[in-house]
């Protein structure tokens, strides 16, 4: 009975941690869920999609660390939000595939599995926050991962949350990338599906100025660079022009490269007609 016990034992661990080496990951963290986080987004069913790394319906928030490689190491980390709209999560080439190329360039690469807001937009904010500060080392969680300058990079509605944090955070990135990010909840500029799944379809105009982020930079906004496609039909580039003029606005070092063709939601992907 004692040595079944242990066979069980042994295999579960194996289990769990070859998990844990699924995307090649050196760390994984989960940092909290709806029980635990300081807000909830009222999901109580399973998540969807983790076979075709199209990760939706999430309740939990989760770190996926890849290590700078030493020989290269910067003192930098950044944390990498993944698109997907609110409702899903791009979790390779928005994410996985982008940390790995910034681990194997000395920068560590933290992948984070938000929790999909479902009309809560406070809950991916707190766990993009929550996820910088333990990269910075503010909180327990990542020992021997942190480092001393921390950025976020997020795309689509990733690069949304990536503006929230660095915005509206009241502990902000070190800089921001953002790859052809949502930015203005505003007629013409919009991508409607983003802004229905953060707040609702019946959203205020006061929700709606709220989470327009261009109108939310001051002088404590960090640094960003902002990529994008001109032909980009989902998310037109006039969200990522509407944040870089207000960046220069308020004085902020910022930087802006607008493709001719490419579209939208490329990530991490070599061959693509805009590289």
């Amino acid at each position: 009975m004692k040595r079944t016990v242990l066979l069980f034992a042994a295999t579960l661990l194996m289990t769990t941690l070859a998990t844990a080496q699924d995307y090649g990951q050196a760390y994984t963290l989960k940092i909290w869920d709806n029980a635990t986080a300081p807000h909830s987004n009222g999901i109580d069913t399973p998540k969807t999609g983790v076979e075709i790394h199209r990760v939706g319906n999430t309740s939990e928030a989760i770190l996926y660390i890849f290590p700078a490689d030493k020989a290269k190491a910067t003192g930098q980390a950044v944390v990498i939000c993944p698109g997907g709209g609110y409702a899903k999560l791009a979790m390779d080439h928005e994410g996985y595939e982008m940390a790995q190329w910034l681990a194997a360039n000395g920068i560590t690469g933290a992948v984070l599995e938000y929790r999909m807001p479902n009309g809560h937009p406070e809950v991916p904010l707190e766990d993009a926050e929550r996820a910088l500060r333990i990269m910075m080392g503010l909180e327990a969680g990542a020992t021997g991962y942190t480092a001393d300058k921390v950025g976020i990079m997020g795309f689509s509605a990733g690069g949304h949350l990536a503006a929230m944090a660095s915005t509206m955070a009241a502990t902000k990135p070190a800089f921001s990338v953002l790859f052809y990010p949502v930015i203005a909840d505003e007629d013409g500029r919009r991508h409607q599906g983003t802004f229905c799944n953060l707040t609702s379809r019946d959203r205020s105009a006061e929700i709606m100025e709220r989470y327009s982020l261009q109108n939310r930079v001051t002088e404590q906004t960090p640094p960003a660079i902002l990529l994008l496609s001109d032909d980009d039909r989902s998310v037109p580039s006039a969200n990522s022009m509407a944040y870089y003029l207000a960046l220069k606005e308020h004085g902020i070092k910022a930087s802006m490269h607008v493709y001719p063709i490419g579209g939208h939601g490329w990530g991490f992907q070599i061959g693509r007609a805009h590289v």
